[in-house]
């Protein structure tokens, strides 16, 4: 895996860790392949040993994530803090627009995970997954549900124009 690749997939990772649906397992596996693709720190090291065991990871990743991702070059953002939720809402977009994940995917974790508390960036998709709920409720889907997949696709671009 190329360094860029690598580097790129430990902030995502950590992005998403400090949102919510994000786990510690999946950070420490990002530094891992970091070391694997020849990105190298002090930190980084203790970061990819850190302990995967249930209930601990969390400690671990708290206490070496910050600096790990400093020596990187890489944004570290602290957990519920609005600056983590917004790039998260930006990288799911992006997913989004690149089809990894259906516009409807999109809508669902910006409600469960941002919710209305959370950043006003994700506002209009927390929005459009009501629109989805309501939708199927009164049973009209089809011509409707593409017309809100086509809506969540302008927005998903919009936000990861955003950047």
């Amino acid at each position: 895996m190329p360094t860029h690749v690598a580097l790129t997939r430990l902030q995502e990772a950590a992005v998403l860790w400090s949102t919510g649906p994000g786990t510690a397992a999946q950070v420490i596996e990002a530094a891992c392949d970091c070391l694997v693709a020849g990105v190298d720190s002090p930190t980084l090291r203790i970061l990819a040993g850190a302990s995967c065991a249930k209930g601990s990871e969390s400690d671990e990743l708290r206490r070496w994530l910050e600096d790990a991702l400093a020596e990187l070059s890489l944004t570290y953002y602290p957990q519920g803090s609005r600056a983590g939720e917004e790039a998260a809402v930006r990288l799911m977009a992006r997913r989004a627009v690149a089809g990894e994940i259906t516009p409807r995917e999109l809508t669902v974790w910006a409600y469960l995970h941002i919710t209305w508390d959370g950043t006003p960036l994700a506002a209009d998709l927390v929005a459009f997954d009501n629109a989805y709920e309501y939708a199927e409720a009164v049973g009209v889907v089809g011509d409707t549900t593409a017309d809100i997949d086509a809506d969540v696709i302008a927005e998903a671009r919009r936000l990861a124009g955003g950047h």
